[in-house]
């Protein structure tokens, strides 16, 4: 008889989230071993307008139940906001979760501390195993970019989500420094919770190396003005935990370069900032564009000549940018603006795929930049495909998923 696994995520199909993305294709590929129940919020991560009225919304997606909680939209600016959206998906989620049967509960740290915390609760209620899959520490990645001066809110924070970590059957984290984020928590204790690494992953299949004169990329290239330029891009999240509020005044030293854009996709908290500084300065090779379709990533990361894989100081060990893993599998050279050590770094550097400068080292990062810029095209190719090669041999989708269906048949 097959398990029931009840995933608690936040973001699910179709939102943009990475992840959305992520758990969304783990559930699709695991759907046949295990009996799977989703509970998840109404899409709505890049801005999608949310037709369904009730509060709990059933739908399926193939065979997978998915129980969807309508929340109030979130500002993410707003902090306030943010608050109340959590809090309303904590306690909606922790309802829908007591209406299921389930062997096994698995969350993940998303919202921070309360995502972890539905399992504790729900272990101990449904008498049910709980894997708790942390994509980012928290407080921990608060803490880097002082969220809050209040540090009994952070210790109070970290008092629970120890708590989560102490009663998880097993607990995953997606880069070998959150390994050691994990143990350091535990530092007086000898008794650091069952653990193991699983990284992050893109469907390598569909994300492929593609030259700019492809179709879909020229068109790209072509509807954006962005044709015969060398293309500096940033795919992803604009949020909180990147710095890309700094990072975006290295624009102004490029500004007299006609062949040479900047590119930003995606959402995010600090998207109007990065915005307004563009704006205020009449840079004009900054482009912004909404997040893309997610059958177009493909074509969009391939229209690159170089990409952004960047966290902010105090990150490593923390979380892992995901984005890593699209960029290596479309071939592409990386500017990592990352600590030495982090997971991200050793990956560009036991790979050979791109160059690496820390944080807030905005010198070095506008010298990377020129570097990248005044290399042999060759020499750039093939330092992308260095990372396609690496993440073909250690970081298939399939081995990670793998690990996933074998650690839950285990539990």
């Amino acid at each position: 008889m097959k398990k029931s696994v009840c995933f608690v995520i936040n973001y699910f199909y179709p939102d943009l989230a990475s992840t959305g993305q992520l758990m969304t294709e783990l559930c699709l590929d695991l759907q046949h071993d295990f009996d799977i129940t989703v509970i998840a919020a109404q899409p709505g991560y890049a801005g999608e307008e949310v037709k369904e009225k009730k509060i709990f919304e059933t739908d399926y997606l193939e065979n997978i139940k998915v129980i969807r909680l309508r929340l109030p939209k979130v500002d993410k600016t707003s902090k306030f906001s943010r608050m109340k959206y959590i809090f309303s998906y904590f306690i909606l989620a922790n309802i829908a979760l007591l209406k299921e049967k389930t062997d096994i509960i698995y969350t993940i740290s998303q919202p921070p501390i309360l995502g972890g915390l539905i399992g504790t609760i729900g272990k101990f209620i449904k008498r049910a195993k709980h894997v708790y899959n942390i994509q980012d520490f928290n407080p921990e990645q608060a803490e880097a970019i002082s969220y809050t001066n209040k540090q009994f809110v952070f210790n109070m924070a970290r008092a629970i989500d120890k708590l989560n970590c102490r009663y998880a059957d097993q607990i995953v984290v997606v880069g070998h420094d959150m390994a050691e984020t994990l143990k350091k928590r535990f530092s007086n204790n000898k008794n650091v919770p069952n653990h193991v690494v699983i990284n992050n992953w893109t469907n390598e299949k569909e994300i492929i190396p593609l030259d700019k004169d492809e179709p879909h990329v020229a068109e790209f290239l072509e509807k954006h003005n962005l044709a015969d330029k060398f293309i500096v891009m940033y795919s992803g999240n604009l949020g909180l935990y990147y710095d890309l509020e700094n990072i975006i005044k290295v624009t102004n030293d490029f500004r007299d370069y006609k062949d040479l854009a900047f590119v930003f996709i995606g959402e995010g908290a600090v998207k109007k900032q990065m915005q307004q500084y563009v704006a205020e300065n009449v840079i004009e090779n900054v482009l912004f564009l909404p997040y893309q379709p997610k059958q177009f990533i493909k074509y969009s990361l391939n229209a690159a000549d170089v990409h952004f894989v960047v966290n902010q100081k105090g990150i490593k060990g923390v979380s892992v940018p995901s984005k890593i893993y699209g960029v290596m599998a479309a071939g592409k050279p990386i500017l990592g603006v990352l600590e030495q050590g982090s997971e991200a770094q050793l990956l560009i550097d036991k790979s050979n795929c791109g160059v690496v400068v820390e944080p807030k080292d905005y010198k070095g990062i506008t010298e990377t930049i020129r570097y990248f810029y005044n290399l042999d095209q060759e020499q750039r190719k093939q330092m992308g495909l260095n990372g396609r090669a690496y993440l073909e041999k250690y970081l298939k989708r399939e081995t990670s998923i793998n690990k996933y269906r074998n650690l839950l048949k285990s539990i």
